[in-house]
């Protein structure tokens, strides 16, 4: 596969993507310039229908369902939607008998939104599992290991959010949990986009997810995947758009009744802005062929690129190193450098106009498919240039490659 930068970037004008370098790719992708067309229909709508808006607005959340289920290989999925994935994990986690299983299981590689929410549940007495998330290549065996009749859910990533590790075997936890009669959540943000996923290996998990990274959506647009047995369960946090359909329906005291499907965990009055501006990047990837699969090639070809010139670096491995077990292909879609320097190599790489991240000891570099090789191999040497000026001596040299070799 070559550099398809070129086809792609002018797409992407409003973002200024060919003269920035933007190696936020795994945190926050650039907008197609079809986004903010997106963002004026939604106010025209408005202007238009003011309160009667919400018969289009709830059209294009189906157009996003159908988007989000092209991503998830599932053509029949049940979808509920929410603003952020935290709000979806608690209208799961309050769907659980927490009484009598009162222990969930977890990695200790998750990203914030559940490592804080189940923290703070295992100060109030919840019993809380964290399995180490390395190596992850036998994660979900050690997860399945850790789970007893006592536990209610297991929740963990299918590709980890610091490291870019892809968590292989999850299709056997989620055989193991069905079996137990636990509750298995898998976070998809690190895989939607840039790593295939499909809900047939999963059948009987939840899955959340969204768009604010590697599907170029931005913000307010996320999933919670409802798998078929969803509908025994009565979630204690209920919008009123579960009842959404049933609004002019006589209402009877008592116990609250729920729908069926999607609907019954479903939220409450949103901003639909975001729904149309998803909607207009989902079109967006149909028309230029943006599936799964071949956004997978352009990152394994660009995050190779990354690798190969870092490795040219060669930089001094208690300064700065990455993993280099196994293959790419055990990889999402960032470079995870390890590094003490993480935070300061950050900011000397921003000073020189080149946008990555930190988290903990790891730099994370993030390439996305309107970036050109000759963008990557320009932030790579400022990356170079960085770590000289940290240990004065270090003959790091810039990590051009030829031609040939990408």
């Amino acid at each position: 596969m070559n550099d398809q930068s070129a086809w792609l970037a002018p797409h992407y004008s409003m973002f200024q993507v060919s003269r920035r370098l933007l190696l936020t790719g795994h945190s926050h992708q650039a907008w197609p310039d079809v986004a903010l067309e997106g963002q004026v229909e939604a106010f025209h709508d408005a202007a238009r229908d003011v309160d009667d808006k919400w018969g289009r607005a709830l059209a294009k959340a189906d157009e996003v369902r159908a988007g989000f289920r092209r991503f998830l290989g599932d053509p029949a999925a049940e979808l509920a939607l929410g603003a952020n994935t935290h709000e979806l994990v608690l209208r799961f986690l309050s769907a659980l008998d927490l009484r009598t299983r009162p222990r969930l299981v977890t990695s200790d590689g998750e990203f914030h939104t559940l490592r804080r929410q189940l923290g703070r549940l295992a100060e109030e007495g919840v019993e809380l599992v964290r399995v180490p998330a390395e190596p992850a290549g036998t994660l979900a065996e050690r997860l399945t290991a850790a789970v007893d009749d006592r536990t209610a859910a297991v929740l963990v990533s299918a590709v980890l959010f610091e490291t870019a590790r892809i968590v292989p075997g999850l299709g056997a936890l989620a055989g193991a949990c069905r079996r137990r009669g636990t509750e298995l959540l898998i976070d998809a943000y690190h895989a939607l986009g840039v790593v295939p996923f499909s809900t047939a290996e999963v059948e009987p998990a939840w899955v959340v997810g969204g768009g604010y990274k590697y599907l170029q959506l931005g913000e307010g647009n996320c999933f919670l995947r409802i798998p078929a047995h969803a509908a025994l369960l009565r979630p204690v946090i209920t919008g009123w758009f579960s009842e959404f359909a049933e609004l002019a329906a006589e209402r009877h005291d008592g116990e609250v009744r729920y729908p069926t499907g999607e609907a019954r965990f479903a939220g409450s009055t949103y901003d639909p802005a975001s729904h149309y501006r998803a909607a207009r990047v989902f079109g967006f990837f149909s028309e230029h062929g943006l599936t799964p699969e071949f956004l997978r090639q352009v990152s394994l070809r660009q995050v190779g690129l990354l690798a190969r010139l870092f490795d040219a670096l060669d930089a001094p491995e208690d300064l700065i190193t990455r993993d280099r077990r196994g293959s790419l292909g055990d990889f999402g879609g960032f470079l995870a450098l390890r590094t003490p320097y993480a935070g300061r190599l950050r900011d000397g790489l921003a000073a020189r106009g080149v946008l990555a991240d930190s988290r903990g000891d790891y730099l994370r570099v993030g390439p996305a498919p309107y970036l050109s090789d000759a963008q990557l191999v320009s932030a790579v040497d400022a990356l170079g240039a960085e770590i000289a000026e940290i240990r004065p001596g270090t003959d790091v040299t810039p990590g051009h490659l030829s031609s040939t070799s990408r």
